[in-house]
Parts: C-alpha cells; structure tokens; sequence
C-alpha cells in the first residue's frame, strides 16, 4: 500500500493533536468525576465481552497521574509521526491500536488493562525505526531525537509493576515495529 504524502501546515497538526488530546481529556474527566466507571470498558484477555476493549482502552486511564504521564508524550509522538504524513499518522494510529490491542487480548495476563501506552509505544517504535528506514534526513533526525529522548521507554517493556501493563507496552511496541517495516521505506514520493 502506497500513498503519496502530503506535507500539511504544522497549525494543523497543532489542531489534529489538540483535537484528539481533548477527546482523551473528555474522556478522562467524564471517567474521573464518574468514579472510573468508564474503565468497564477496557480491554480484559480472552473474555469475549470484553473484546470492545481492543478500541475504548487506549482512552481510558486508572488514576489522574496515568493519564498526565500519557497525554504528554502522546501529543510529542503524534506531531512527530504527523511528519511521516496524515494518511500514515491515520494508517499507524489504527494498526497500533488493532494489532496490540489484540495481541493484549490474546496473549496478556488476566486484568483491566487501560491507557494510551500501547499506541504511546506503537509510535515510539515506529519513530525510531521508520525515520532511519525513509532515508529522509528529517524523519532519521526525528528517529535520533526519539532514541535520544525517550530511549528509556524500551524498559517499559519488561515486566516490573503488576499494576502496569507492561504487554501493553510490549505488543504496542512490536505493533510500531510491524508498521515501521511496512510502510517505514515509503519515501517522500509514495506516503
């Protein structure tokens, strides 16, 4: 799958990030103020009615300070993959969401997983391998920022809080790297 990339000005990045930030934000308020009844809704391994979770965990979160610890990289990681394209940063943001949610949902131990970390580590993988795969200057300087800055996530993936989700974490993670492959080498021309 190919697609010709359109460069789209960075005040519209700035409202496609604010836009989907207060979504999470709307979210988080209706579920603080609602005694995080929303979280019913979260992804529960290999119960089949809990599968919706797959699509409403990545918007819910279990207290205030995991939500302030996912909002913030979630809005730098998304202006970052913004400049690999709308249409990518769309395609991305979806096969994150489906594939490590499913493999969460197949494959992680049994709890409420919650929270934006699987897409977090989706586009932390994506950025750090797609950038280098493009060969484009700007995406492998993105790709070195990110290995520099935040290069200290790839230990989320490891078991170490049972109250985290560190498959979350894991599969978000494997995720941005299936996506990376696919449509990292995708220069300027073709995404």
């Amino acid at each position: 799958m190919s697609f010709v990339r359109r460069r789209i000005d960075f005040r519209s990045q700035i409202k496609i990030v604010l836009t989907i930030c207060a979504i999470v934000a709307g979210i988080e308020a209706v579920n603080l103020f609602s005694g995080r009844s929303l979280n019913q809704f979260g992804l529960i391994p290999r119960d089949i009615g809990a599968l919706h979770g797959v699509i409403f965990a990545p918007l819910l979160h279990g207290s205030l300070i995991h939500f302030f610890s996912n909002i913030i990289p979630l809005a730098i990681f998304s202006i970052l993959m913004l400049q690999h394209g709308l249409k990518r940063f769309v395609l991305v943001t979806i096969s994150c969401i489906l594939l490590s949610g499913a493999l969460v949902w197949l494959f992680g131990r049994t709890a409420v997983h919650v929270g934006a970390s699987g897409l977090i580590y989706g586009y932390f993988a994506y950025l750090l391998l797609a950038g280098m795969l493009s060969k484009e200057i700007k995406l492998i300087l993105i790709s070195l920022f990110v290995g520099f800055t935040y290069g200290g996530l790839i230990f989320g993936v490891l078991p170490s809080n049972p109250y985290v989700s560190w498959e979350g974490h894991l599969f978000g993670f494997i995720s941005g790297i299936v996506c990376a492959l696919l449509w990292g080498r995708q220069g300027r021309g073709s995404s």
